[in-house]
């Protein structure tokens, strides 16, 4: 039966500052992502899930357990909303992600243009992702904590919308949290390992 363990973050609290503080850091790792660490173990058990990976557990309790699948699913966005953050302000894409993103998106100014339109307009909480789909990239947006895989979806790049992801650092601007994390917050040579591990 898997285990799931809280990942220690790839950066100290503070790395991301300005555009996240060490509070939201603490909080969102430390608590919130503890949280569904702690439940997610008790429900595997209680329900007895026996799936050789997160992944499997997440598609298996999508529509069917609802507090497996919050969990999890929320477990794995996290391990995943850690590892595709850096403090990176105005970082350069790696050309061959770039040149995807043109083929696929237009420009990386229509990509980030959609992004941030997609976590605006996630009604409540939830996520916008950069997904591959089919072999080709597209934004998309899911709500509270699913994960695009249960829709056949690889994830390249997601952020989380949820209000304890930036209300101590934006309070209610969502569009300005998003903007600054599109811009400042992304490890663009992890997304593009993301597209090359698909």
């Amino acid at each position: 039966m898997i285990n799931l363990e809280l990942p220690d973050l790839p950066y100290s609290k503070d790395a991301l500052a300005p555009y996240m503080s060490a509070e939201t850091l603490e909080l969102h790792h430390d608590k919130h992502h503890m949280a569904y660490v702690t439940n997610g173990n008790k429900f595997i058990k209680e329900n007895n899930f026996n799936e050789d990976s997160v992944e499997e557990i997440v598609k298996n309790s999508y529509n069917n357990n609802a507090p497996v699948f919050n969990n999890v699913s929320q477990h794995l966005n996290h391990m995943h909303f850690w590892d595709v953050m850096k403090n990176n302000p105005n970082g350069k894409i790696p050309s061959e992600l770039e040149n995807k993103i043109n083929e696929d998106l237009g420009s990386v100014e229509n990509m980030k243009e959609a992004f941030i339109n997609a976590g605006i307009g996630q009604f409540g909480s939830g996520w916008c992702w950069i997904v591959l789909n089919k072999g080709k990239l597209e934004i998309t947006k899911t709500p509270n904590a699913e994960n695009p895989i249960v829709h056949g979806h690889k994830p390249l790049l997601g952020c989380d919308v949820w209000e304890h992801s930036y209300y101590v650092d934006y309070r209610n601007r969502r569009p300005d949290y998003l903007k600054a994390f599109i811009d400042n917050l992304v490890n663009w040579e992890k997304v593009t390992e993301n597209l090359n591990n698909s």
